[in-house]
Parts: C-alpha cells; structure tokens; sequence
C-alpha cells in the first residue's frame, strides 16, 4: 500500500469516515519520469492541500439565499454571484477532496441541485453560464453556456460516481453520461470537431462560431468522456484539439509554449486570434482565460502519457523560468506570444503563477522551480479565481488527481 494511501486512510479514521463508505479511489502513479514536490514529505504536503482547501472553501462556498440546500462558489465578478467555470471548479474540488472534508457529499449534492436549478436556454442539460441576484434572489442572467464549466461539470459527476456510487439519491452516472451527450451535440463542431466556446456557438461559418477557447482544452476529460461513453467521436475531438495546440506552438509560439486566449480558423488551420474575437483585443495573446492551459495540457501527459504536448510543455517551462528568472514573483498577468509582456501587465496573479505548478512536473529539471510554486500557492490567497486555479493545481500536483 503506497504512502499517501495509507495517510488518507488514517486522516478518514481520526475524522469517522469510513473509507469502504466513501469509495475513493486514489491514483498517485503519474507517468514515470514526473515529479511531485519534494521538499515535504507526502503528509505535510496533504496536510497543505487540505489547509488550502479549507481557505478556499470558507471564502467561497456559499449557501442559496432563497434555496435551502442548494449551493455555489462566489466568483466575485461584478453583477454576478457566480458563473458555470466556478461551480465546475466547486463540483470538481469537493470530489478530489472527499477523503480531507466530511461534508462534501453533502455540498457536491447541493450544487448539484443549483446546476440542475440554473439550466442554459441553448441546452437544458448543460448551465447558464452566469447567475446574479434580482429582487433577492439568485437568477440566471447569461443565457447560454460556456464550454469549461459544463466540461468540469461532467468529469465531476464521473468522479462522484466512482467515490460515492450512484445508487443513492443522485444518479451521478447518468448525470454525467447526460452532461456529456449534451456537449456533444451544443459544443462539438459539426464539420471541424472542436470545442466551441459554448452552445450559443451554434450557427457554424462565423469567425466567432468556428473559433475555439484554449482554455478549453481539457483533454484528459475528453479522454475520460470516451471511456465513459464508448462514444469514439470523443477521441476524434481530442486529435482535432491536439492538431490545434501543435500548430499554434509551431508556427506561433516556437521559443514560449504560449498559447493565445482565443484561436480561429484560417486557410484551414486555427490560428491566434486577430484582434478581439470575443472579449478584448488581446484575444490573440496569453491572457486570463489562457493562463490556465499549461495546467490542463500537462495534467493530460501527467495522467495518459500522451506525449503529443510534451514538447511545447517543455519549451513553456524553459521559458517562464528563464523569463521570471526563477522567481515565482516575477510571473506576469500577460504575455504576447513571443514572451514579451503585454502593455500594463507587470503585475502578478496566481491564475497565473499556479498553473506552471503543474507543468513543471513533467521534469525532474523543474524540481526547485515545482517546490517554489507550490510553497507559493499554499502562502497566497487572492480572488476567486486564482484561489480555485491554485487549489486544483495543488490537487494535482500532490498526487491525488485520480482518473474516474
């Protein structure tokens, strides 16, 4: 029995959870050759996740005003109380965190409830992307859906059906098997099988309708969608993904490993944005929706070995230590493709910072710049935001992202 199972068994004794009663199942055998933080020993370094965890859920878990038992993560967005991104980050964090919190069966279920009472227009089985307060309540507001919400939405259901069974009031295997059927037909393009940025998406031809979200990637999910399904379309949609990211660092990105927030397509293949797609006109650089990408690229060779990003991996992990000149400190909101950083942006934030966490795993190169990283996220709190990025970043970089 490996160590950091055996201390989770403890840590479920010492707080009266039955380990047989929670089903958790722990998978710590990252592809050979990665890392972990090494400068604490495996139940210092729980003992952090855990304190982390606890931070981040007193901050933002939160109760429904008007609905007893149905719960939500703050997003601290203006007008909003939360957006469809934050409650997959909260369905997603209460699962991997079921050995350290007593109550998150209770608190998974009841953002369950919330998801199902706030659905998109577009599709009934995915979520409004935003909801916000009127007359005292908590309402939908944004309409449609967003594409990373649902997609974290469903590898969550998956994972509570493996520690929690799905005999019990919630069937989390059908809701999961529903979610993923949805994206399926809402957010799967039709002709080119990419991710669109939501089911609003719909009317393919448009730049904006053709273009993709990097920060979307979430491709050991969409690994994990086609093993739960069977449906071998899946796999289709992760080659389509895989040909976009080796474009981009081919052709745009040869010395970063950048990706841009936003891609479109042009004489048949994708590339960075040009000029605002969506949101603002840095849609073509490494902004706040991109920042994330080093941490769901990685987190795919971490768990599948699929060595399709290794390179742009390493070339990105290379760069930001020589860019930061190895100082956590130094890792800023922004950056064009060539590394240069962007116009205003000398300023730090742990949505960007956390996600070379994971990144730096795929090395033991990267070993003093892994254990700086994780130090840095377990001394820091900011937003929303990056407190959720930081907190499923630790998940995985201490080992306990395991594959439904």
């Amino acid at each position: 029995m490996n160590k950091l199972l055996l201390f989770l068994i403890q840590v479920m004794t010492l707080t009266g959870i039955s380990y047989a009663q929670q089903k958790v199942i722990v998978k710590t055998d990252y592809t050979p050759g990665t890392i972990k933080p090494n400068h604490k020993s495996p139940e210092q370094i729980n003992a952090d996740l855990g304190m982390v965890y606890d931070r981040w859920k007193k901050n933002y878990l939160t109760e429904d005003v008007g609905v007893k038992g149905q719960y939500y993560i703050k997003s601290q967005r203006t007008g909003t109380v939360t957006v469809s991104e934050a409650h997959g980050y909260g369905m997603i964090s209460m699962a991997y965190m079921a050995w350290h919190d007593k109550d998150a069966k209770l608190y998974f279920d009841g953002m369950v409830r919330f998801f199902k009472a706030h659905p998109s227009n577009g599709n009934k089985h995915l979520m409004c992307w935003q909801e916000g307060i009127r007359d005292g309540k908590v309402v939908s507001v944004g309409g449609s859906c967003a594409t990373d919400g649902d997609m974290d939405i469903a590898y969550a259901f998956l994972l509570a059906d493996k520690i929690w069974g799905s005999t019990g009031e919630i069937n989390y295997k059908a809701e999961a098997l529903q979610v993923i059927d949805a994206l399926m037909q809402s957010i799967v393009h039709r002709k080119f099988k990419t991710l669109k940025m939501g089911d609003w998406a719909g009317n393919e031809g448009s730049r904006v309708s053709d273009g993709s979200r990097p920060s979307d990637f979430m491709l050991q999910e969409l690994k994990a969608y086609q093993k739960a399904t069977g449906n071998k379309a899946w796999n289709t949609v992760v080659d389509s993904t895989y040909a976009i990211t080796q474009h981009i660092f081919a052709n745009n990105s040869p010395k970063t490993g950048l990706m841009p927030d936003f891609v479109e397509r042009k004489n048949g293949h994708f590339i960075p944005a040009v000029g605002e797609l969506l949101e603002g006109d840095t849609d073509g650089s490494y902004s706040y929706n991109s920042a994330r990408f080093p941490w769901r690229l990685a987190t795919d060779y971490l768990t599948t070995g699929d060595k399709r990003g290794l390179a742009q991996l390493t070339t990105l992990n290379a760069w930001i230590q020589k860019a930061s000149s190895g100082e956590v400190n130094k890792i800023y909101t922004g950056y064009h493709l060539d590394g240069s950083v962007l116009s205003g942006r000398n300023n730090t934030d742990l949505a960007f910072q956390s996600p070379f966490m994971v990144s730096a795993m795929i090395s033991k190169d990267n070993q003093l710049w892994l254990n700086k990283l994780w130090d840095n996220g377990v001394k820091r709190s900011g937003s929303y935001f990056g407190d959720s990025i930081t907190l499923l970043c630790m998940i995985v970089a201490s080992g306990n992202w395991w594959t439904p």
